[in-house]
């Protein structure tokens, strides 16, 4: 296990720095990483780093939305409103619905069955987007309009949403009964989230102003806290829901809010931490990737994802409308939807190891997602914020 451990962060931080120096998008490189390591490539990982892979990647996804959180001024979303909630939804609500009528024609599937390949191509990917949202807050860019602060919020409420309808799908396919409640189960998750992270982050800004110990201890004792609770919503499941990703978000913020100069400094740690963590995520996301599937896919598959995406993009101007952004800052918000990566590869094998009939080609849909639109959506953001946005 330990030589798998070398080997991803070894080759994973070679192939993204050689990505980097090309002027391509270094998560391109450890994406590459995975699928040589993995078991239809080379196999050269241990069968138990996969076997917690998802936890793993689940780690590193705390780390980057805690450092979101450690960024983002409330009042600044606050001031965005409107478009902040309708981004939630919305963009993703016409990704599925545009799946649901043209994957049953071209990929030869049910209805149903297309929502639930909707549901699994739709969510947006925190792991792409929040790294390069928090770098455009440091540097300035999109500052005035909360831009950044926009689309980091809007993305992590549009992934429980949309793994709540994937749910609600799968349940549907399998003959059980979608309640009412399954729905409403989306915005409780939602606000007791957030409650939960506000409470948490309050107790903790006391809590740090009164012991004196080393940021380095702190953050362990916020990284223990944020495992605390996705284990609650884990052991909370089918009872109360509640989403841990966005409590873990609202502490950060929270932390910024009570205590902002130490919030400064432990976004600083979790910078650094972040440069492991990404490394892991990645490649482990190109570890779950087979090619084969991707290339008998054929055009129908990527035929069903750029419309998806384009459907995704007019959602995302809808959203728009009637705000003070500029035409190229809503290009900007639409380039900054089309990343998908980790919860694509956290669900997209659920269907076939339920043995549902489109269990094969939702996995297939899944990883073409991931292959195309990871890369595309970080070039699109890389290259383009400083031409699009307005520097503070």
């Amino acid at each position: 296990m330990l030589t798998s451990l070398a080997l991803i962060l070894l080759v994973g931080l070679l192939l993204g720095s050689i990505f980097n120096k090309l002027k391509l998008p270094g998560l391109l490189g450890m994406l590459i990483t995975g699928i040589m390591l993995s078991p239809h490539a080379f196999n050269l990982l241990d069968q138990k780093i996969l076997t917690v892979s998802s936890d793993l990647r689940q780690l590193a996804l705390v780390i980057i939305l805690t450092r979101a959180g450690l960024s983002l001024d409330i009042k600044d979303l606050i001031k965005v409103g409107r478009p902040a909630v309708l981004m939630s939804f919305l963009p993703a609500t016409l990704e599925i619905l545009a799946v649901i009528i043209i994957a049953p024609k071209l990929l030869e599937v049910t209805m149903i069955e297309a929502a639930i390949m909707g549901s699994v191509i739709a969510a947006v990917s925190p792991a792409v987007i929040v790294p390069r949202m928090i770098k455009l807050i440091e540097e300035g860019y999109g500052k005035r309009k909360s831009i950044p602060g926009l689309i980091l919020a809007s993305a992590s409420v549009d992934d429980v949403y949309v793994i709540v309808l994937f749910s609600s799908f799968i349940s549907l396919a399998t003959g059980d009964i979608v309640t009412y409640g399954k729905f409403i189960q989306i915005p409780v998750a939602i606000i007791l989230g957030v409650i939960i992270g506000i409470i948490t982050g309050l107790f903790l800004s006391m809590l740090f102003k009164k012991l004196h110990m080393r940021d380095s201890a702190k953050v362990v004792m916020v990284l223990g806290v944020s495992f605390l609770l996705i284990e609650l919503e884990n052991q909370l499941n089918g009872v109360l829901p509640i989403s841990g990703l966005l409590a873990i978000m609202s502490m950060g913020i929270t932390l910024y809010k009570a205590y902002h100069i130490l919030a400064k400094r432990l976004a600083l740690k979790y910078n650094k931490l972040w440069v492991a963590a990404e490394i892991i995520l990645f490649v482990l996301v190109g570890a779950t990737l087979d090619l084969k599937y991707a290339i008998a896919a054929g055009t129908m598959s990527l035929l069903v994802i750029v419309v998806a995406l384009l459907f995704r993009m007019l959602g995302v101007y809808l959203c728009l409308i009637n705000t003070t952004f500029t035409w190229k800052e809503r290009l900007f918000c639409m380039l900054s939807y089309i990343p998908k990566a980790t919860v694509q590869a956290a669900i997209g094998a659920i269907p076939l190891s339920m043995g549902l009939a489109c269990g094969q080609k939702v996995v297939t849909v899944a990883v073409l997602s991931i292959v195309l639109t990871a890369p595309l959506g970080a070039l699109g953001i890389d290259h383009t914020y400083k031409k699009l946005l307005d520097k503070e």
